[in-house]
């Protein structure tokens, strides 16, 4: 009999109850037990849902982040935190953002402010992960005190738990060392804590465990295959079955490694790594498990699951009870419930398939398996019948834009004239001073906007009042930005649900949910649009709001756009074409956008790519042929302008280093960037690397409530200065301000624009 699985759950909850619980709690409004309370409540609902599954994931939750939870499990806390006042919980949230709660009963938590840890995402996904630190000095202490209570929970409620936890060589790997010392010689004593992990596990009377080591699916130097080794050699006499988790892409060169590690287990990624089965199967020894992850844990579309049971039946008969079947990678990736949409295209919604819908999927190829297809019969006709409607429908492709994809050349992808050039006609039009200040483009989604957006909805306010309601919000923020002294002003996006959904609303080949939710990081959710059919852009999506907030002031006003890759990588993506196409149909929609801007009379016009490095796939020898086609449909999107129209770009929280000049070769006048948790450090690629245009690395990091001081902006601009001509820096945000309040968007601007001051005296 094969076995059943899961490799982690969606953990906000269903109607997004753990981000209003945090973010009530970090305002001192919701008591520390009623969040742990909530945890446990969502916990014991989240196994509910994978009832029936031989094995589920205990460890999977999290207050804000997986990675966290492992440094706070192996006690590698930063040493800024190891002597505040308060407890581990007041720890993990200032690791986390700066501070933990506000409490008028608990007065140390809030005012022990610190940096926050480093943040960038989780392989090639939107999901962010706080990035541990190791420094020479560092020493691991084992406290499994959040496992152990998830595992009574779970056993109190009869779940066949199966432990999750991250693998110490993807442990090691996706942290950062704060000094010049090699992270692998700490694995010796990392390995020391997570034998103790296992023991204490095996106490607890685990047999299984899942260890996740999605390292293995990218290209790895000698001396990291060698530390893979090393570690699963070491952690061989433990005393519980480990299955070794995979995911995100294919082992190539690292199937015989992963084979040959001595665990109970392999999981592979079977849909984005299907190539690699017949090779591992000729490698394969008959003792050992094979997990094969045959539902897309990423995506949203219903599986064929006549095409699966096609390649899985002969596997079950020559593997036998060593084979499991599993999602290909966590459902934390995707919505939880599909059955809480009742106002989603009712074409559209028999084509999709979220968490729970995903398990039951599973449930149905199981049940095949084990006891032939007749079993499912009507499982598999309705699924077939849904699979039939989507391909036949006339929704899905458009001639005309299918033309337009096929009419594109090398001449709507080239500016004018070269940077020197253009820059040189920008200034004569902007007369901007040195070191510019500008924001990044959002400014806080207040309860006015919120309450004004939810009446509009409800249809409690009609179209006049809502916006008269949003140039309200477009006026208070014009006033604020020039009596700041900022030189380019942003709308603040008072009229946008969100960077990409907007955008989806307005375009011809979208969906939407209404509770499709998916963690970005912490409290932060998304609700990514869908992409179902070609993409055309019916009529101007910003034009009215842009041109509004100009007319209400002299200094430039930026046009403010989500870039092409950006609202791919940010979308649930059809399946049923090449991600390239896609694009290039969404680069013309907003190409279309920017030349109705520019004829507007706005000067200065920001398209953001913040997903642009997060769509790289995890094997640098698939780079090129992904930043062929995103730079080209970036350029596509930006270059139609005149010399005289600058064009800004956004990238958040992305390691680019290695992508320069790609980055590079985007050519957009300015690029601003995330660098202040970094402390400046991703501006290392700039030490080898002559950057062209002008850049604006970010002072201010807006994911934390904490105000920088104009003493640490400077610092960080005069960084800055050693690496890029002062005569091409901007002083800005680290990214958009919505999730922040007034209160703290306001000083901590006062500060950005004085430093801004300070330097251009020094200059």
């Amino acid at each position: 009999m094969i076995t059943v699985h899961n490799l982690g759950f969606p953990r906000i909850g269903a109607t997004r109850e753990l981000k209003f619980a945090l973010e009530a709690y970090w305002k001192g409004e919701f008591a520390r037990d009623a969040l742990q309370d909530l945890g446990a409540r969502l916990r014991k609902r989240h196994w509910e849902d994978q009832a029936g599954l031989d094995l589920v994931p205990v460890g999977d939750f999290a207050f804000y982040d997986q990675v966290l939870d492992m440094s706070f499990t192996l006690g590698n806390l930063p040493e800024r935190v190891s002597n505040l006042k308060g407890d581990q919980l007041d720890n993990y949230f200032r690791v986390a953002r700066g501070r933990s709660a506000q409490s008028a009963t608990e007065p140390h938590a809030c005012c022990s402010n610190v940096a926050a840890g480093e943040m960038t995402k989780w392989f090639d996904t939107n999901y962010h992960y706080i990035v541990p630190e190791f420094s020479a000095a560092t020493e691991f202490k084992l406290d499994a005190t959040r496992l152990v209570e998830q595992l009574g929970e779970a056993k109190r409620q009869g779940v066949k738990a199966k432990p999750v936890i991250i693998g110490p060589v993807t442990y090691l790997a996706l942290g950062k060392a704060k000094d010049d010392s090699n992270k692998l010689t700490l694995l010796p004593s990392l390995l020391d804590v997570y034998a103790q992990l296992l023991e204490t596990l095996a106490e607890q009377g685990v047999e299984w465990v899942q260890v996740d080591e999605p390292i293995l699916v990218t290209e790895l130097t000698q001396d990291w295959q060698h530390a893979l080794n090393f570690a699963y050699h070491q952690l061989k006499a433990c005393r519980v079955k480990l299955l070794l988790a995979t995911y995100f892409g294919q082992l190539e060169e690292n199937r015989y490694l992963a084979v040959n590690l001595p665990v109970a287990g392999l999981h592979v990624d079977a849909v984005t790594g299907r190539d690699d089965l017949q090779p591992l199967l000729n490698l394969w020894p008959d003792h050992k498990v094979l997990s094969l992850g045959v539902i897309n844990g990423r995506n949203i579309w219903r599986t064929d699951l006549t095409a699966v049971l096609d390649w899985l039946e002969p596997l079950a008969k020559r593997l036998g009870d060593k084979l499991w079947i599993a999602p290909s990678c966590s459902l934390l990736h995707v919505p939880v419930d599909l059955s809480s949409e009742q106002n989603l295209d009712a074409e559209i919604k028999p084509w999709l398939a979220f968490a729970v819908q995903k398990l039951e999927e599973l449930r149905v190829l199981a049940q095949g398996l084990r006891a032939g297809r007749a079993s499912v019969r009507e499982a598999l006709a309705a699924n077939q019948a849904a699979l039939a409607s989507r391909s036949a429908s006339p929704r899905v492709m458009n001639p005309v834009v299918q033309r337009a994809v096929a009419e594109i050349d090398a001449k709507l992808s080239t500016r004018n004239s070269n940077y020197a050039r253009r820059a040189a006609e920008q200034a004569k039009r902007l007369k901007l001073p040195v070191y510019p200040t500008t924001t990044i483009g959002s400014f806080p989604q207040t309860v006015e906007i919120r309450r004004a957006r939810s009446a509009f909805k409800a249809g409690t306010l009609d179209e006049t009042g809502y916006k008269k309601a949003m140039q309200a919000e477009i006026e208070r923020g014009v006033r604020e930005q020039e009596a700041l002294g900022l030189d380019v002003l942003v709308h603040g996006e008072a009229e946008r649900n969100d960077m990409v959904e907007y955008f989806g609303e307005q375009l011809e080949g979208y969906v939407f949910s209404q509770f499709g939710w998916v963690q970005s990081y912490g409290s932060r959710c998304v609700k990514p649009p869908i992409l179902f059919g070609d993409i055309r852009r019916p009529k101007a999506m910003t034009v009215e709001w842009t041109t509004y907030a100009q007319s209400l002031t002299e200094k430039p006003m930026k046009g403010m756009l989500t870039g092409p890759v950006t609202i791919l990588n940010w979308s649930f993506v059809r399946d049923d074409q090449p991600r390239s196409t896609s694009c290039r149909q969404l680069a013309l929609a907003i190409r279309e956008e920017v030349l109705d801007l520019e004829k507007a009379g706005v000067r200065v016009i920001q398209i953001d790519e913040a997903a642009l490095r997060e769509g790289l796939p995890l094997r640098r020898a698939q780079w090129k042929e992904y930043l062929s086609w995103a730079i080209e449909c970036f350029r596509i999107a930006a270059n139609g302008v005149a010399d005289q129209t600058q064009i800004h770009t956004h990238m958040c929280y992305s390691e680019f280093n290695d992508i320069i000049a790609s980055v590079a070769d985007m050519d957009a006048d300015v690029i601003t960037i995330e660098t202040s948790r970094s402390d400046m450090q991703l501006l290392d690629a700039f030490d080898n690397f002559d950057y062209p245009n002008e850049i604006g690395p970010g002072v201010y990091d807006i994911h934390s409530p904490n105000i920088p001081t104009q003493e640490h902006i400077v610092q960080l601009m005069k960084k800055a200065a050693e690496r890029i001509p002062a005569s091409r820096l901007w002083v800005n945000p680290d990214c958009g301000l919505k999730t922040r309040q007034w209160a703290e968007v306001l000083p901590a601007l006062t500060n950005m624009v004085a430093a801004a001051k300070l330097l251009r005296e020094a200059a």
